[in-house]
Protein backbone atom coordinates (compact mmCIF):
# COMPACT_ATOMS: atom_id res chain seq x y z
CA UNK A 1 0.00 0.00 0.00
CA UNK A 2 1.71 3.42 -0.72
CA UNK A 3 1.05 6.91 0.91
CA UNK A 4 -1.48 7.79 -1.24
CA UNK A 5 -3.86 4.70 -0.55
CA UNK A 6 -4.65 4.92 2.67
CA UNK A 7 -6.08 8.45 2.38
CA UNK A 8 -8.72 7.26 -0.53
CA UNK A 9 -9.49 4.38 1.44
CA UNK A 10 -10.14 6.56 4.42
CA UNK A 11 -12.19 9.08 2.77
CA UNK A 12 -14.19 5.91 1.17
CA UNK A 13 -15.44 4.44 4.47
CA UNK A 14 -16.22 7.93 5.67
CA UNK A 15 -18.57 8.32 2.51
CA UNK A 16 -19.98 5.19 3.25
CA UNK A 17 -20.63 5.83 6.54
CA UNK A 18 -22.22 9.16 5.89
CA UNK A 19 -24.31 7.13 3.34
CA UNK A 20 -25.00 4.88 5.85
CA UNK A 21 -26.36 7.77 8.18
CA UNK A 22 -28.31 9.33 5.70
CA UNK A 23 -30.42 5.99 4.67
CA UNK A 24 -30.69 5.62 7.95
CA UNK A 25 -32.36 8.94 8.96
CA UNK A 26 -34.88 9.01 5.53
CA UNK A 27 -35.78 5.44 6.86
CA UNK A 28 -36.39 6.56 10.26
CA UNK A 29 -38.28 10.24 9.42
CA UNK A 30 -40.20 8.60 6.46
CA UNK A 31 -38.35 10.25 3.85
CA UNK A 32 -40.36 12.35 1.27
CA UNK A 33 -43.41 10.85 1.52
CA UNK A 34 -43.50 10.83 5.16
CA UNK A 35 -42.99 14.47 5.11
CA UNK A 36 -46.16 14.66 2.71
CA UNK A 37 -48.10 12.76 5.04
CA UNK A 38 -47.68 14.85 7.34
CA UNK A 39 -48.42 18.46 5.65
CA UNK A 40 -51.27 17.33 3.40
CA UNK A 41 -54.10 16.68 6.40
CA UNK A 42 -53.06 20.11 7.82
CA UNK A 43 -52.86 21.95 4.30
CA UNK A 44 -56.33 20.61 3.33
CA UNK A 45 -57.75 21.88 6.51
CA UNK A 46 -56.79 25.23 6.59
CA UNK A 47 -57.61 25.70 2.39
CA UNK A 48 -60.57 24.66 2.74
CA UNK A 49 -61.50 26.85 5.92
CA UNK A 50 -60.04 29.53 4.18
CA UNK A 51 -61.90 29.39 1.26
CA UNK A 52 -65.95 28.34 2.91
CA UNK A 53 -64.89 28.88 6.76
CA UNK A 54 -66.45 25.18 7.51
CA UNK A 55 -65.47 23.21 9.83
CA UNK A 56 -67.10 20.39 9.67
CA UNK A 57 -66.12 19.88 5.59
CA UNK A 58 -62.78 21.08 6.45
CA UNK A 59 -61.94 18.49 9.57
CA UNK A 60 -63.90 15.92 7.26
CA UNK A 61 -61.59 16.47 4.18
CA UNK A 62 -58.18 16.34 6.76
CA UNK A 63 -59.26 13.06 7.95
CA UNK A 64 -60.29 11.33 4.92
CA UNK A 65 -57.04 12.76 3.02
CA UNK A 66 -55.26 10.83 6.03
CA UNK A 67 -57.48 7.52 5.26
CA UNK A 68 -56.15 7.43 1.56
CA UNK A 69 -52.32 7.64 2.33
CA UNK A 70 -52.86 4.76 4.90
CA UNK A 71 -54.64 2.68 2.75
CA UNK A 72 -52.64 3.89 -0.38
CA UNK A 73 -49.11 2.84 1.91
CA UNK A 74 -51.32 -0.73 2.61
CA UNK A 75 -51.95 -1.47 -1.25
CA UNK A 76 -48.30 -1.09 -1.64
CA UNK A 77 -47.56 -2.90 0.99
CA UNK A 78 -45.62 -0.39 2.58
CA UNK A 79 -44.51 0.44 6.20
CA UNK A 80 -47.18 2.50 7.87
CA UNK A 81 -46.50 4.11 10.68
CA UNK A 82 -46.08 7.46 9.69
CA UNK A 83 -49.30 7.43 7.71
CA UNK A 84 -50.92 5.87 11.19
CA UNK A 85 -49.34 8.56 13.41
CA UNK A 86 -50.47 10.82 10.59
CA UNK A 87 -54.18 9.50 11.10
CA UNK A 88 -54.61 9.44 14.98
CA UNK A 89 -53.60 13.43 15.05
CA UNK A 90 -55.89 14.36 12.63
CA UNK A 91 -58.68 12.20 14.40
CA UNK A 92 -57.93 13.46 17.52
CA UNK A 93 -57.95 17.49 16.07
CA UNK A 94 -61.06 16.92 14.16
CA UNK A 95 -62.46 15.17 17.40
CA UNK A 96 -61.16 18.46 19.63
CA UNK A 97 -62.22 20.75 17.17
CA UNK A 98 -65.67 19.42 16.70
CA UNK A 99 -66.34 18.76 20.11
CA UNK A 100 -65.80 22.56 21.03
CA UNK A 101 -67.04 23.95 17.61
CA UNK A 102 -63.38 25.93 17.48
CA UNK A 103 -61.41 25.33 14.44
CA UNK A 104 -58.08 26.36 16.00
CA UNK A 105 -58.95 23.66 18.54
CA UNK A 106 -58.22 21.08 15.46
CA UNK A 107 -54.00 22.14 15.64
CA UNK A 108 -54.24 22.01 19.65
CA UNK A 109 -53.36 18.50 19.84
CA UNK A 110 -50.09 18.61 17.49
CA UNK A 111 -49.06 21.43 18.89
CA UNK A 112 -49.08 19.89 22.70
CA UNK A 113 -47.55 16.87 21.08
CA UNK A 114 -44.94 18.76 19.68
CA UNK A 115 -44.59 20.74 22.99
CA UNK A 116 -44.28 17.41 24.70
CA UNK A 117 -41.68 15.99 22.80
CA UNK A 118 -39.45 18.98 22.93
CA UNK A 119 -39.44 18.46 26.21
CA UNK A 120 -38.63 14.70 26.13
CA UNK A 121 -35.65 15.37 24.24
CA UNK A 122 -34.14 17.51 26.58
CA UNK A 123 -35.28 15.92 29.55
CA UNK A 124 -33.73 12.29 28.07
CA UNK A 125 -30.72 14.12 27.12
CA UNK A 126 -30.46 14.81 30.89
CA UNK A 127 -31.15 11.98 32.30
CA UNK A 128 -28.26 10.25 29.89
CA UNK A 129 -30.41 8.55 27.62
CA UNK A 130 -30.82 10.64 24.79
CA UNK A 131 -34.31 10.24 22.74
CA UNK A 132 -32.84 10.36 19.27
CA UNK A 133 -30.24 7.14 20.23
CA UNK A 134 -33.80 5.21 21.36
CA UNK A 135 -35.15 6.02 18.17
CA UNK A 136 -32.03 5.51 15.82
CA UNK A 137 -30.51 2.78 17.67
CA UNK A 138 -32.62 -0.26 16.48
CA UNK A 139 -32.36 1.89 12.72
CA UNK A 140 -28.54 1.56 13.07
CA UNK A 141 -29.25 -1.90 14.40
CA UNK A 142 -26.87 -1.44 17.69
CA UNK A 143 -29.94 -0.99 19.71
CA UNK A 144 -29.11 0.43 23.17
CA UNK A 145 -24.69 -0.30 23.18
CA UNK A 146 -23.78 3.34 22.26
CA UNK A 147 -24.78 3.72 26.12
CA UNK A 148 -22.13 1.60 27.43
CA UNK A 149 -20.20 0.30 24.98
CA UNK A 150 -19.60 3.63 22.51
CA UNK A 151 -19.27 7.09 24.16
CA UNK A 152 -18.83 8.86 21.44
CA UNK A 153 -22.22 7.71 19.26
CA UNK A 154 -23.72 8.53 22.82
CA UNK A 155 -22.42 11.88 23.17
CA UNK A 156 -23.82 12.70 18.97
CA UNK A 157 -26.95 11.37 20.06
CA UNK A 158 -27.01 13.49 23.07
CA UNK A 159 -26.35 16.80 20.80
CA UNK A 160 -28.82 15.60 18.21
CA UNK A 161 -31.20 15.11 20.99
CA UNK A 162 -30.20 18.78 22.65
CA UNK A 163 -31.06 19.74 18.71
CA UNK A 164 -34.50 18.78 18.54
CA UNK A 165 -35.63 19.90 21.76
CA UNK A 166 -34.62 23.40 20.96
CA UNK A 167 -35.67 23.44 17.36
CA UNK A 168 -39.40 22.01 19.30
CA UNK A 169 -39.57 24.36 21.47
CA UNK A 170 -38.75 27.23 19.05
CA UNK A 171 -41.20 26.18 17.09
CA UNK A 172 -44.21 26.25 20.15
CA UNK A 173 -43.02 29.36 21.09
CA UNK A 174 -43.87 30.57 17.61
CA UNK A 175 -47.01 28.77 17.73
CA UNK A 176 -49.21 29.14 21.06
CA UNK A 177 -48.80 32.59 21.09
CA UNK A 178 -50.29 32.65 17.82
CA UNK A 179 -53.13 30.26 19.27
CA UNK A 180 -54.16 32.60 21.51
CA UNK A 181 -53.91 35.97 19.62
CA UNK A 182 -54.51 34.93 15.78
CA UNK A 183 -57.18 33.70 13.83
CA UNK A 184 -57.53 29.88 12.76
CA UNK A 185 -56.12 31.13 9.14
CA UNK A 186 -53.65 33.03 10.35
CA UNK A 187 -52.51 29.58 12.71
CA UNK A 188 -53.39 27.41 10.55
CA UNK A 189 -50.84 28.84 7.80
CA UNK A 190 -47.88 29.66 10.04
CA UNK A 191 -48.10 25.60 11.46
CA UNK A 192 -48.47 24.43 7.59
CA UNK A 193 -45.32 26.81 6.84
CA UNK A 194 -43.43 25.35 10.05
CA UNK A 195 -44.20 22.05 9.37
CA UNK A 196 -40.81 20.95 7.31
CA UNK A 197 -37.66 23.47 7.59
CA UNK A 198 -37.50 22.55 11.40
CA UNK A 199 -38.01 19.60 10.70
CA UNK A 200 -35.33 19.14 7.88
CA UNK A 201 -33.04 21.29 9.86
CA UNK A 202 -32.87 18.94 13.25
CA UNK A 203 -32.69 15.78 10.98
CA UNK A 204 -29.72 17.62 8.86
CA UNK A 205 -28.45 18.40 12.77
CA UNK A 206 -28.34 14.74 13.59
CA UNK A 207 -27.05 13.72 10.48
CA UNK A 208 -23.81 16.02 10.69
CA UNK A 209 -23.69 14.76 14.54
CA UNK A 210 -23.98 11.05 13.57
CA UNK A 211 -21.64 11.27 10.22
CA UNK A 212 -18.26 12.50 12.56
CA UNK A 213 -19.83 10.18 15.56
CA UNK A 214 -17.91 6.38 15.34
CA UNK A 215 -19.71 3.98 13.65
CA UNK A 216 -22.35 1.93 15.41
CA UNK A 217 -21.84 -1.35 17.02
CA UNK A 218 -23.81 -3.56 15.03
CA UNK A 219 -25.28 -6.20 17.79
CA UNK A 220 -27.28 -8.22 16.10
CA UNK A 221 -23.85 -9.11 13.84
CA UNK A 222 -22.57 -10.24 17.09
CA UNK A 223 -25.26 -12.02 18.35
CA UNK A 224 -25.47 -13.87 14.75
CA UNK A 225 -21.56 -14.31 15.34
CA UNK A 226 -22.19 -15.90 19.20
CA UNK A 227 -24.72 -18.32 17.58
CA UNK A 228 -22.36 -19.48 14.71
CA UNK A 229 -19.61 -19.63 17.16
CA UNK A 230 -21.86 -21.91 20.02
CA UNK A 231 -22.81 -23.82 16.98
CA UNK A 232 -19.38 -24.67 15.67
CA UNK A 233 -18.45 -25.23 19.31
CA UNK A 234 -21.18 -27.69 20.11
CA UNK A 235 -20.56 -29.76 16.70
CA UNK A 236 -16.70 -29.82 17.71
CA UNK A 237 -16.90 -31.39 20.99
CA UNK A 238 -19.48 -33.94 19.01
CA UNK A 239 -16.76 -34.46 16.90
CA UNK A 240 -14.41 -35.21 19.81
CA UNK A 241 -16.85 -37.46 21.96
CA UNK A 242 -17.50 -39.91 18.62
CA UNK A 243 -13.57 -40.31 17.97
CA UNK A 244 -12.88 -40.52 21.66
CA UNK A 245 -15.70 -43.36 21.75
CA UNK A 246 -14.31 -44.89 18.43
CA UNK A 247 -10.77 -45.16 20.44
CA UNK A 248 -12.09 -47.22 23.36
CA UNK A 249 -11.59 -51.08 23.07
CA UNK A 250 -14.62 -53.48 22.49
CA UNK A 251 -16.29 -55.19 25.22
CA UNK A 252 -14.79 -58.64 24.87
CA UNK A 253 -11.46 -56.75 26.92
CA UNK A 254 -8.79 -59.28 26.97
CA UNK A 255 -10.42 -62.40 26.15
CA UNK A 256 -10.17 -61.75 22.39
CA UNK A 257 -12.06 -59.94 19.71
CA UNK A 258 -13.72 -63.10 18.94
CA UNK A 259 -15.43 -63.99 22.65
CA UNK A 260 -13.33 -66.87 22.63
CA UNK A 261 -11.27 -68.50 25.84
CA UNK A 262 -7.79 -69.55 25.03
CA UNK A 263 -7.48 -73.00 26.14
CA UNK A 264 -4.52 -74.58 27.90
CA UNK A 265 -3.07 -77.04 26.30
CA UNK A 266 -2.70 -74.22 23.25
CA UNK A 267 -6.40 -74.82 21.85
CA UNK A 268 -9.16 -72.58 21.99
CA UNK A 269 -12.81 -73.65 23.05
CA UNK A 270 -15.72 -71.26 23.44
CA UNK A 271 -17.42 -69.98 26.46
CA UNK A 272 -19.61 -71.61 28.50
Amino acid sequence: MTSLDKPTEDTTEADDARAVTEAALFEAFGGVRGMVETVLPGLLFVTIFTLNNDLHMSAIAALAVSVVLVVVRLAMKDTVKHAFSGVFGVAFGVVFAMMTDNAKNFYLPGMLYTLGLALAYIVTSLAGVPLIGLILGPVFKENLSWRTRNPGRKKAYTKASYAWGLILLAKSAILFPLYWWADTEQLGWVLVTLKIPPFLLAVWLTWVFLAKAPAPIDVFAEMEAAEEAEKAEKAERERREQEAGAALPGPSGADGADGEAADPRGGRHRKA
